[in-house]
């Protein structure tokens, strides 16, 4: 179990109207409770096939929360469940950017992770109402987010909060995401 320690994280948003055992807060990188909720959900949603389906790494276990710790640019949402508040359920990881076209910061919402026994109990729609609220603080014009085309429920959340496809000109149709490792 994860107790939740007496210090309260800067930002938590109210829950009662969905559930009222749910508490969603900004993670406290220093809170060590916050820390192995952090890590923990991660790696479960690593594991998930919409992760990826493998365990994260021992390295990235091991250093995850100090290096987000380090960047002014990161933040996190948790979310526990339970009679005392004490399991975590579900996670956000955003990373901060720049929007050239606006010259503002924009928030990308990098990962989302609710475990399995509690989706469709609105955890993700709790954490992105937080997420929206402490982007809006720091002065972000947009939020972002890339979602597996397959992954029909997230898109769902997604799309019932206000999400849509990214496009500029509908000539050019909407965008799309790429990647390249560097080694």
């Amino acid at each position: 179990m994860y107790p939740v320690s007496a210090k309260e994280p800067s930002v938590t948003h109210s829950t009662e109207s969905i559930s009222p055992r749910l508490h969603v807060c900004q993670a406290d990188y220093r809170n060590p409770v916050h820390a192995d909720a952090l890590v923990h959900l991660l790696d479960a949603y690593a594991q998930d096939p919409a992760g990826g389906g493998e365990a994260l790494s021992a390295f990235a276990k091991a250093n995850l929360v100090k290096e987000l710790a380090a960047l002014p640019q990161a933040f996190s949402v948790l979310a526990f469940d339970g009679e005392r508040g004490d399991q975590p359920v579900g996670l956000i990881n955003c990373i901060e950017g720049f929007s050239t076209f606006a010259c503002r910061p924009l928030v990308n919402v990098h990962d989302v992770a609710v475990l399995a026994g509690h989706r469709g109990r609105r955890v993700g729609e709790q954490m992105l109402a937080l997420v929206e609220e402490i982007s809006r603080q720091r002065g972000a014009c947009k939020l972002t987010l890339e979602v597996l085309a397959g992954n029909a429920r997230a898109i769902r959340l997604y799309e019932r909060v206000g999400f849509a496809g990214y496009q500029l000109d509908p000539a050019m149709g909407q965008a799309q995401f790429f990647q390249k490792w560097l080694s």
